[in-house]
């Protein structure tokens, strides 16, 4: 198993020990080959990492962010939109050279376009309550090569996208979002997962101790050479006895 494992006691210190190696990590791309590229993942278990993320000393004129996934058919002016939330949250706070969104089916184009002229050094991927990543729900496709696809969302995403409390329902939460694929997030040079919060302790546990399966999407992160697994003392307490 490819897997550094790293436990804070609380989510903040996570949330600055991720965004140190995120730094790192780019840093060393950026002294290595004048620029880099990096995927951000959005959602409440990413408030603390990108807070300090964004305080780091990146030359961040020499980064070109991708944006990971959205909803399909939600306008960007939407509380739960991850354009809006990546806008406000990260690329209105520091310098990018440039930063490319996902805004509905028509973007797949160009951005499978972009995404593909070059590698990409850092994928910071999140890990879902239903052991998703990015919106890839169980079972998840792990075979296409597409760099992004159309999805349909299960009860279980959609139900955690309600408890984060982005929608007043579950029957206003959509039921497709345009997303990156699996395989792509796979040829990132490096993965940083942060994952904290009590509610995410069940599919950490089954990430690392079940097989490699689309059942449990993030158990394909277990494959990747450089994959580095930040938790807190809630997210990792099924872990514990181990």
């Amino acid at each position: 198993m490819n897997v550094h494992i790293d436990i804070s006691s609380e989510s903040e210190e996570l949330g600055r020990r991720a965004a140190r190696k995120i730094a790192a990590l780019l840093n060393s791309a950026i002294e290595e080959k004048g620029s880099t590229r990096i995927i951000l993942s959005t959602g409440k278990s990413q408030f603390e990492t990108l807070s300090f993320l964004v305080r780091e000393n990146v030359d961040w004129t020499k980064v070109e962010m991708f944006h990971l996934d959205e909803y399909i058919d939600l306008p960007e002016t939407h509380p739960a939109s991850f354009r809006r939330y990546l806008k406000e949250r990260f690329v209105s706070k520091v310098n990018l050279k440039c930063a490319y969104f996902v805004d509905g089916e028509r973007s797949i184009p160009y951005l499978s376009e972009k995404l593909c002229e070059k590698e990409v050094d850092v994928g910071v991927i999140g890990i879902g309550e239903n052991g998703h990543i990015a919106f890839n729900d169980p079972p998840a496709d792990f075979d296409t090569e597409d760099a992004y696809k159309v999805v349909v969302l299960d009860e279980r995403c959609r139900r955690q996208q309600l408890g984060e409390g982005w929608f007043p329902s579950l029957d206003s939460v959509p039921e497709k979002a345009v997303s990156m694929c699996v395989r792509k997030i796979m040829k990132c040079n490096h993965i940083v997962s942060a994952v904290p919060h009590k509610v995410k302790a069940e599919a950490v546990f089954k990430t690392i101790t079940a097989g490699v399966s689309p059942l449990v999407p993030a158990t394909i992160l277990k494959t990747h050479p450089d994959w580095s697994l930040f938790l807190d003392s809630e997210s990792a307490s099924l872990l514990m006895p181990l």
